[in-house]
């Protein structure tokens, strides 16, 4: 017997957009003509909307195909508008396919978009019964899970409340905790985990992972939350413009993504470029992340030391310069900036030539998440800044949980921009 529990085969949605057509000009005396025209036929239809809408075709997905097997933990990344909440829905029975099948083995639990899947005027407490009820459990299989899910979901006090006096958060609390605690063969998550705190969407991180390692169920996550992704699946699908771009382990598909669709990548190459960063005594030509072995990564783990190296060109002797970086996470927030002190201290010059400088940062120091590096080289006396290039690369750093880290075996929230270890001593 196959171990394949969703097949996706050719799967295609159509949605027919409508437009109005742009009304021509209208004078003050045509406004009038009509207006009485109105009062003299009140019952008489108007057909001048309908004659002036215009309707397209909107394909959501096109030709989708792939195999999921038992216990894989798949990630769907894309770009708004790629089809990907389309395609969860189909999954979920939702919403029909244009054309196409799937095939599904197991009991679904999705978890799409606040307000689906509990009953408005229902408590939370009969809502986790009813859930239950529709994934085919027993009462005593939902009484033996019931205290985990409320513990999970952190709203005891509102248990006997109906749901649409719930805040959105607290709904998707709930309604995450009753997906991932009923059972489900198969547990099916969009992006709507970015409607709660950050602490709580890294506690539902831990839950699936948890459930899709120790008990190997599987699970299909949208998110566009890189580290996410690569911290939770094993494998991914790239969609874009509703059709499957790139499919299979999940380093290699977000490796295509971050070079495809947001063109940042751990690799850039500026060498023959009309216009390098730089001036007209020193060039930048390239730059890259690199692991312990010199090899380009997009990804390390967050307890290995990673490289910014930076390849240039200098075209003058007796230029005297250093450089600096920059790293910001995913939201543009600055985390730290550095130089390298021993060439600016020395203010010694760099001779004329390419140069390649590499600035290593230590492991166990980032926390986990997308890291956007800028790049720069500055003059002093007078201080000047050459260039800096503000997103020049970017990489990836993955959590790990065992005790070579901060976070140890603990699996809740770890916020922070960085994540050090630091000494800790008894003085007595």
């Amino acid at each position: 017997m196959s171990d394949t529990v969703v097949q996706v085969e050719n799967l295609s949605k159509k949605y027919i957009i409508g437009h109005q057509k742009q009304e021509s000009y209208t004078t003050l005396r045509d406004s009038i003509t009509n207006g009485a025209k109105g009062l003299l036929k009140p019952f008489q239809r108007d057909l001048s909307q309908v004659a002036n809408s215009t309707s397209e075709e909107f394909w959501a997905l096109k030709d989708v195909s792939f195999d999921i097997k038992q216990g894989d933990r798949v990630g769907i990344i894309g770009k708004n508008g790629a089809g990907k909440s389309t395609l969860l829905k189909i999954l979920s029975r939702i919403v029909e396919p244009t054309s196409g099948q799937i095939k599904i083995k197991g009991r679904v639990a999705s978890l799409l978009e606040v307000g689906t899947g509990f009953h408005p005027e229902l408590t939370g407490r009969e809502n986790i019964a009813l859930n239950g009820a529709i994934l085919g459990m027993s009462k005593v299989e939902i009484d033996r899970k019931f205290d985990e899910i409320v513990a999970f979901a952190e709203i005891e006090k509102f248990l006997d409340t109906p749901v649409k006096r719930y805040s959105s958060g607290m709904y998707v609390r709930l309604a995450f905790s009753v997906a991932a605690h009923l059972e489900p063969e198969i547990l099916i998550v969009d992006e709507v985990l970015a409607v709660g705190d950050a602490q709580f969407q890294k506690k539902c991180m831990g839950k699936m992972e948890y459930i899709a390692e120790k008990e190997g169920r599987t699970i299909l996550f949208v998110s566009h939350n890189i580290s996410a992704i690569q911290r939770l699946c094993s494998s991914a699908v790239f969609l874009k413009e509703g059709k499957v771009f790139a499919l299979g382990e999940s380093q290699k598909v977000v490796d295509f993504y971050l070079k495809q669709d947001l063109k940042i990548d751990s690799y850039r190459d500026w060498e023959g470029k009309s216009s390098p960063p730089g001036n007209q005594f020193v060039s930048l030509l390239q730059a890259r992340v690199v692991d312990k072995n010199l090899k380009t990564t997009s990804c390390v783990k967050i307890t290995e030391e990673v490289g910014i190296e930076m390849t240039y060109k200098v075209l003058r002797d007796e230029y005297v310069f250093t450089h600096g970086l920059n790293l910001y996470d995913e939201q543009g927030v600055h985390i730290f900036s550095s130089h390298d002190r021993v060439t600016a201290q020395a203010a010694k010059s760099i001779p004329k030539g390419i140069h390649t400088i590499i600035a290593w940062i230590p492991g166990n120091l980032l926390a986990e998440g997308m890291q956007i590096v800028g790049l720069a080289l500055m003059q002093y006396n007078p201080y000047e800044v050459i260039f800096h290039e503000q997103e020049a690369l970017a990489f990836d750093v993955m959590d790990v949980f065992d005790n070579t880290s901060a976070r140890g075996m603990y699996e809740g929230a770890f916020p922070g921009l960085v994540r050090p270890i630091l000494e800790w001593n008894y003085i007595k």
